[in-house]
């Protein structure tokens, strides 16, 4: 890949994700799969200003090597140590950068009760500080090519092939084939009026509908908001979370949500794909489920806290949009989710609400904000998918015709 290509990737995610200050400390997380880029990433952030840059870097086969050899007492201590580092992360808010790479099926056989064990402990240590983080600092997640990614999507080029071919895939879907800081310029503005006309209808609820089966009615909370790309800290530092994306998005009323949802794509979740699944919801909750492929693992994230079994996010996303266009399967969520409507099980996001810097993070959640350790989206959107909203006396307005927006 051409050296100007991946130092404009690097700009627009230090510069337009993260939107790296002056004097602020930066953490970048990757796996090993591309460590010349990552330098590029880090030299960026330094170019901002940034204090200090500092790189955690991950492993899958490590992680899986932990579960398999280390007792469970052991895979879910938390030390003190961490916790102190967390505080200090807490402290000093630095911007964060996620760059992922890592292999659809990484995690192939991993004992799952001991992982999702290890996820649950670590979760439970970290939350407090985390809730009181919820808004107050920048951050973006973006992708570069790992090796068995790349093969796994393009399994009939040579091993560096695919690895360029995903290079270009993922440029292009993030909108960084010329000038990107341009590009996502309009694109904002193109999403901002979208969201402004949505939080115009006031709607109490959306009804999905589709051929396949999906016919689910989610219910809004009366203060909801839609929002899309960037977003804004308490402090008011504007960045970009998701590089790319297409979405705009709200969190529904937790309870609210009735009937069945059938998947459109893969789900991937911590290197296992789910494939082929429906959720039936009932007063909110997933009252049933089932998957063609990984049906217990898709059982795994449902169980994985009270709050997993309901909804946290509806997004909104044409079928005419760059990814789906590309005719890839990325085998990614990041980039899946913004191909299609999404939904998301678990967690829900706060700055949804109208106002939200006046409440609690506990006040939002009596308003209806989930609560969870998961957020775990999954794909819905199809050719012919209809969603419609419904306003206080129940008239239907056409929000999406045939997989794009009414």
């Amino acid at each position: 890949m051409k050296k100007e290509l991946l130092e404009n990737y690097a700009k627009l995610i230090v510069r337009v994700g993260a939107n790296v200050k002056p004097h602020q400390r930066v953490v970048v997380q990757a796996d090993l799969d591309q460590p010349e880029f990552v330098y590029k990433v880090v030299e960026e952030a330094y170019n901002c200003g940034a204090d200090k840059v500092e790189v955690e870097w991950s492993y899958q086969p490590l992680t899986k090597l932990h579960v398999e050899h280390r007792k469970t007492d052991v895979l879910t201590e938390v030390e003190a140590w961490e916790v102190e580092k967390y505080k200090s992360r807490h402290d000093r808010l630095p911007a964060m950068i996620y760059l992922l790479s890592e292999d659809p099926d990484g995690l192939v056989g991993i004992d799952r009760e001991k992982y999702a064990a290890m996820v649950g402990a670590r979760y439970k240590a970290f939350k407090k500080l985390r809730d009181e983080m919820e808004n107050r600092y920048q951050w973006c997640i973006a992708a570069v090519p790992g090796k068995k990614w790349a093969k796994k999507m393009f399994p009939e080029l040579s091993e560096s092939d695919a690895g360029e071919a995903l290079w270009t895939a993922i440029l292009k879907t993030s909108r960084c084939t010329g000038d990107g800081i341009a590009a996502w310029d309009a694109h904002n503005k193109a999403l901002k009026a979208r969201c402004d006309w949505l939080n115009r209808q006031h709607f109490k609820a959306l009804r999905y509908a589709s051929s396949n089966g999906t016919g689910l009615t989610v219910g809004l909370m009366p203060n909801a908001l839609f929002l899309g790309g960037g977003e804004y800290t308490l402090s008011g530092n504007f960045f970009n979370p998701n590089i790319p994306s297409e979405e705009v998005f709200t969190t529904p009323m937790r309870g609210h949500a009735e009937g069945i949802v059938y998947s459109s794509k893969p789900l991937c979740y911590r290197g296992e794909l789910i494939e082929n699944f429906y959720l039936k919801f009932e007063n909110g909750s997933v009252v049933e489920s089932h998957a063609e492929k990984n049906d217990a693992l898709l059982t795994t994230i449902l169980n994985m806290d009270e709050g997993a079994r309901y909804l946290g996010e509806c997004a909104l996303v044409p079928y005419d949009s760059p990814i789906q266009n590309s005719g890839l399967l990325f085998y990614n969520t990041l980039f899946d989710e913004n191909a299609a409507c999404h939904l998301a099980l678990g967690e829900g996001f706060s700055n949804c609400i109208e106002n939200y810097d006046r409440y609690t993070l506990k006040e939002c959640r009596k308003m209806g904000v989930n609560e969870s350790m998961i957020h775990e989206d999954f794909m819905i959107g199809t050719e012919d998918l209809q969603i419609f909203g419904l306003t206080s006396d129940n008239t239907e307005v056409p929000i999406f015709k045939d997989g794009n927006w009414a």
